[in-house]
């Protein structure tokens, strides 16, 4: 196994273990995807990715991070996803989406316009959350969700997921991890409930699993599905790299293919020893420990440090961010580099 070996889940094959990570372009209006993301999604499929991923896609307008977000809230987002779709799969890669919800993260600026909360005059809107606790200083006060509020949240990511299918996605990720809604239940720092999504840890993952069994009803059975996690929040009375351990080995038989191994998030001031690869040993013990598939995120820079992750077994997939903004062909020059064939395009054989 390496990072030019093709991967295959359920009937989806990848042609290489090389994904693309969702990274936020705050770039849509209504949610609607537009050339800016055909273009910036299109290029890393034409550049040899066998995985791209979407930003994280709202299944709600209140579950957007910043107005701007991309969103699968209506029908009428679906035919501006499909043409992305088509276009990727056109190149030879798998195109995913992952489906998220912002929870107390959310109505804020994009990175660019500021800090702080917009407000709803400004179309900001009231931010959700497991409990009535802010992030940090500067973030919106959360409403507490009930029962009724969280089973509509768990129907619009099922939804979503038939949306997805409708756009031509063949992957699905569910944002779990960075503090986001679902991390905000899975965590004792943010979850604060008495009730049954609250207290014990089995009570603290009920929603998540809850929305890995509504997608997986309607997501085709031959499509793979792949959930992101915070392996470790970083404080030990927070989440922690035992709790990821047990809760892949219980989303693993609720039908989760790929446990994506991000990191921290949900709880502000904490320290973290970010390097290169840091988060590989998250993947490398969830994958051991719970007998499932893992993507390694993070730092992953270099076509042999890419390589090195797949072969010795810390990960099945390497996903990557900022390096695929920097260079769109890292697949195509890692294929150089490691001495694998690179899926060139046609149009680019002359400069092989």
């Amino acid at each position: 196994m390496n990072l030019f070996s093709p991967f295959t889940l359920r009937g989806v094959t990848l042609r290489n273990r090389i994904g693309v990570s969702p990274m936020c372009q705050y770039s849509s209006e209504d949610g609607f995807a537009n050339d800016w993301h055909l273009v910036h999604l299109g290029s890393f499929a034409a550049g040899g990715a066998g995985l791209v991923f979407t930003e994280a896609t709202a299944v709600e307008p209140r579950g957007r991070i910043s107005p701007q977000d991309l969103g699968i809230w209506s029908d009428r987002h679906v035919e501006l996803l499909s043409r992305i779709t088509r276009f990727v799969h056109a190149q030879g890669a798998i195109a995913g989406i992952q489906l998220a919800h912002a929870g107390r993260k959310a109505s804020t600026y994009r990175p660019w316009d500021g800090q702080g909360v917009v407000p709803e005059g400004a179309g900001g809107w009231q931010a959700v959350a497991p409990s009535a606790v802010a992030f940090a200083p500067g973030y919106p006060m959360p409403h507490e969700l009930d029962e009724k509020g969280i089973a509509q949240i768990v129907s619009a990511f099922a939804d979503a997921a038939k949306r997805a299918e409708q756009a031509g996605f063949r992957i699905i990720e569910l944002h779990g991890a960075h503090g986001y809604l679902l991390n905000e239940f899975l965590s004792p720092t943010s979850n604060r409930r008495t009730d049954r999504y609250g207290g014990t840890f089995e009570n603290r993952v009920r929603m998540l699993r809850e929305v890995v069994a509504a997608v997986r009803k309607v997501w085709p059975e031959e499509h793979p599905l792949f959930v992101r996690i915070s392996s470790t929040e970083y404080a030990p009375e927070g989440w922690t790299l035992e709790d990821s351990v047990a809760l892949a080995r219980q989303l693993k038989t609720d039908g989760v293919d790929v446990v994506d191994c991000s990191s921290g998030g949900n709880k502000a001031g904490v320290k973290m020893d970010a390097g290169p690869g840091y988060q590989t040993a998250f993947s490398a013990r969830i994958r051991a420990e719970a007998g499932i598939a893992t993507a390694a995120v993070g730092m992953i820079s270099s076509p042999t440090q890419a390589d090195h992750i797949v072969r010795s077994g810390q990960a099945d997939l390497v996903l990557l961010a900022r390096e695929m903004l920097r260079d769109p062909h890292f697949a195509l020059r890692a294929a150089r580099e490691l001495g694998a064939a690179g899926p060139w395009p046609e149009q680019y054989t002359r400069a092989k």
